[in-house]
């Protein structure tokens, strides 16, 4: 059987960051329960402020980078996404929203992704449904239902005893999983097809336009 391709991007800006943290946890959860049913999978993990540079002179020039241009394929060809942003103002970072908009409007159509965000404080887990889901919605990405928050005390001894932040990563990773599970082998993008990164029916015009459509 094919081997299951999970991307994993966090846009945590400090090293080490909850955000990675996060991002990782989720990620150990997907692959522990594909691995209960017994489906081969690999992750590729990015942080995007490694990549802050190249996203920034992507947008100013319309050409990507080649490290950040072999990062995209990665992201867009796997089978499933985590991504993980930390939240400012209420909102994604800046970072995680540069690189959304770096990659063509149609390349994560149909792609399985688990949305993960950290704050100082749980009054900002509203943002995964008001603000992040909407921007996949708009991708015409397959968010799974649960979305998982944490906020600083849920790394801490005061963490919430009602719904801990380990049982929703546990939840989160069974809904990604059954996601994975469902979508046919080899669905995702690949990342040598033209289309991976002009998007269907788009042409190196496109890309010599700037993908912001300007």
């Amino acid at each position: 059987m094919t081997g299951r391709r999970i991307a994993v991007v966090s846009a945590g800006l400090s090293n080490p960051s909850s955000t990675r943290m996060l991002a990782d946890k989720l990620a150990a959860a997907t692959l522990a329960e594909l691995s209960g049913r017994d489906i081969e999978a690999s992750v590729d993990t990015f942080e995007l402020r490694e990549y802050a540079h190249d996203v920034t002179n992507n947008l100013l020039t319309g050409f990507a980078p080649p490290a950040l241009e072999s990062m995209i394929n990665t992201v867009v060809s796997a089978d499933a996404l985590i991504v993980v942003t930390p939240i400012f103002s209420t909102s994604y970072s800046g970072l995680f929203k540069s690189f959304i908009d770096v990659l063509d409007p149609d390349a994560l159509t149909g792609m399985p992704v688990l949305i993960g965000a950290n704050a100082g404080t749980a009054r900002h887990s509203l943002a995964i449904d008001y603000a992040i889901r909407p921007l996949f919605a708009y991708l015409h990405a397959e968010a799974v239902p649960t979305g998982v928050f944490a906020a600083s005390s849920d790394w801490g001894a005061r963490a919430d005893d009602v719904k801990p932040l380990g049982s929703r990563i546990d939840r989160g990773a069974r809904e990604l999983a059954d996601a994975i599970e469902r979508r046919p082998a080899g669905a995702a993008l690949d990342p040598f097809d033209p289309e991976s990164y002009l998007g269907k029916g788009g042409s190196f015009g496109h890309l010599l336009g700037g993908l912001s459509g300007e």
